[in-house]
């Protein structure tokens, strides 16, 4: 699990706790056709090999989080979302590099995700974080498939060189 939270002039990125649950549950309804159930997110936060993750404004309001299941060499992104209103404002990437450096730290060699084929503001940030597409899965979700991405070599100077940009251009918009 993540050691400290971080927090920057955009806001605070912290570990996601059991009393966090209602409001991310609420925004999750807010992003998702199909969203889970706060019964899930419990669930998740159970398990020993997940990292869930909050974003809150400087307001202290939680506008965004994401999820990450660790698997040996692997980590699957299980979830990212930002509230509407707060979309374009770097919350994603910010989450996206938090959660890649916990994928790091625990190990991790390779991510994978799945994202819905029109979504493509997602879609444009998993490229930028080395997320290539390698196949669909059909009826994925209740209404649409999904393309699967996966960034390989995680651990390689060439992606820490893609991570520090990433900091950079993160760091520049602040």
């Amino acid at each position: 699990m993540m050691a400290q939270a971080s927090t920057t002039a955009g806001g605070t990125i912290r570990p996601m706790t059991r009393q966090d649950i209602p409001i991310v549950a609420t925004l999750e309804r807010e992003v998702y056709p199909q969203p889970w159930s706060a019964r899930v997110f419990f669930d998740e936060l159970s398990q020993s090999n997940r990292v869930y993750l909050v974003a809150e404004n400087r307001r202290g309001i939680i506008v965004g989080y994401g999820g990450l299941l660790l698997v040996e060499d692997d980590a699957h992104i299980t979830t990212l979302a930002v509230l509407p209103e707060e979309q374009r404002s770097r919350i994603g990437t910010r989450l996206m590099l938090t959660l890649v450096e916990e994928a790091l730290q625990s190990g991790v060699r390779h991510l994978t995700l799945e994202v819905r084929m029109s979504n493509a503001a997602a879609r444009r940030l998993y490229e930028r974080f080395g997320f290539a597409p390698v196949g669909m899965r059909k009826d994925y979700y209740r209404d649409e498939d999904a393309l699967v991405m996966w960034a390989i070599d995680i651990d390689a100077d060439e992606y820490t060189s893609r991570l520090d940009a990433i900091r950079r251009s993160l760091e520049d918009a602040e």
